[in-house]
C-alpha cells in the first residue's frame, strides 16, 4: 500500500493513493461504506502502523472495496467521491508518521559520500538523532534560521519499523519493517564542525541538524511488500529542477539488516520509529552549492515518489 497522513478540512486523516494525484480517505470510506463511525487508527497513520496486521488489513479491505465501487460507477461509488477522494491540491500534507517515538540517522553510509567528503568510513553503522519537532511534510517550508550558514541537503531512504524489538538479529531484522519513505535530512554545514576551544566533544549535531523544519518526509509510506528490494533503488535530489545528488541504494556501506540490529543494541525500537540510512553524494559540502532563500527542492527515490519543500530565510 501507498499510505500518507492528511490534513482536510481541519481533520487528519489516513490516506491511500489511488490513481495519479488521487488520495482515498480511508476513515470517510470506512463511514460511507459501512455506515459506521471509522475506528480511531484510520485517522493517525502511527495508530495504524502500532496495531500491526489488524490495521493493515483493514486500511486494505477499505481500499478494495472503495476501489470496486468507484470502478463501477455505483451509486455507493459516486458517494466516495463526494465524500471521500481527495485531490492533492486540496489537502495538506503531513509528515506520514508525526511524534515517532525516534528518528535515527546514519552518517557516511554511502561510498560515493565517504570519497567526496575524504571521510574514511566507520568500522560500524555510525547512528545521530533527529527530533520529531524537526519533521515537515510535503510542500512544507524548510525555514533557515537567522545566522545560519550553508544550509544543505541530503536526500535519504528512510525506514519505517512496524515491529517492536530491541537486540534484534540483522538475520530477522527485515520482519521489523513495516515500509519506506523520504528523508531530506536538511544540515547547516556552517553550525556542524566542532567549535574550536572544545574541539574534541566532535560533530555538533544538535545546531547543525535539529533545527525546526529540518527533516522533510514523505509525502507517503510504502509498505515494504512493495518495495521488493531496498537496496536497488535509484534515488535523486534537484533544487530548481538542478540535478545536485544522483545515487543508488546499492551504494549504502551499511546495509538495513545491519543498521537495525546496531540501532536495536540496547534500544529498543517501536512501531512508527524511522531510521533514515545515509545519503549518496552530491551534497553541498562537497559542490559548494548551498540552499538559497526561494529554492525548490524535490527529493527523489524510486517506487516511492517524490518530496517536495520550498526553502525560506528566517528573518
Amino acid at each position: 500500500m501507498r499510505l500518507l497522513s492528511f490534513t482536510v478540512k481541519g481533520s487528519e486523516r489516513v490516506g491511500v493513493l489511488i490513481g495519479e494525484g488521487r488520495i482515498l480517505d480511508l476513515a470517510g470510506a470506512y463511514s460511507i461504506l459501512f455506515e459506521h463511525q471509522a475506528p480511531g487508527l484510520l485517522y493517525n497513520l502511527k495508530a495504524l502502523i502500532e496495531s500491526q496486521a489488524r490495521g493493515l488489513d483493514l486500511a486494505r479491505l477499505v481500499e478494495t472495496l472503495s476501489i470496486k465501487e468507484l470502478k463501477a460507477n455505483s451509486p455507493l461509488g459516486e458517494r466516495l467521491v463526494e465524500g471521500a477522494v481527495f485531490s492533492f491540491e486540496n489537502v495538506t500534507f503531513n509528515p506520514p508518521v508525526k511524534g515517532p517515538g525516534k528518528i535515527l540517522c546514519m552518517a557516511v553510509n554511502y561510498w560515493s559520500h565517504a570519497r567526496e567528503m575524504s571521510t574514511e568510513p566507520p568500522e560500524s553503522p555510525y547512528l545521530f538523532i533527529k527530533l520529531a519537532s524537526t519533521l515537515v511534510g510535503h510542500k512544507g517550508s524548510v525555514i533557515i534560521p537567522r545566522g545560519a550558514e550553508k544550509p544543505d541537503h541530503e536526500v535519504e531512504l528512510a525506514v519505517v519499523i512496524g515491529g517492536k524489538g530491541k537486540y534484534i538479529d540483522r538475520g530477522k531484522a527485515m520482519d521489523h519493517v513495516f515500509g519506506y519513505t523520504i528523508l531530506n535530512d536538511i544540515t547547516l554545514r556552517g553550525r556542524q564542525t566542532p567549535l574550536k576551544k572544545g574541539a574534541r566533544l566532535g560533530i555538533r549535531w544538535l545546531p547543525a541538524k535539529n533545527f525546526d523544519t529540518s527533516a522533510p518526509l514523505g509525502p507517503i509510506i510504502v509498505t515494504a511488500d512493495e518495495i521488493g528490494d531496498p537496496h536497488n533503488l535509484k534515488l535523486q535530489l534537484k533544487v530548481n529542477g538542478e540535478l545536485r545528488q544522483d545515487g543508488h541504494t546499492s551504494d549504502m556501506i551499511f546495509k538495513i539488516p545491519e543498521i537495525i540490529e546496531a540501532a536495536s543494541e540496547g534500544l529498543t525500537l517501536e512501531p512508527g520509529d524511522i531510521i533514515s540510512t545515509g545519503t549518496p553524494s552530491g551534497v553541498g559540502a562537497a559542490t559548494g552549492k548551498f540552499l538559497r532563500h526561494g529554492d525548490i527542492i524535490e527529493a527523489w527515490i524510486e517506487n516511492i515518489g517524490s518530496l517536495e519543500n520550498t526553502v525560506f530565510y528566517e528573518v
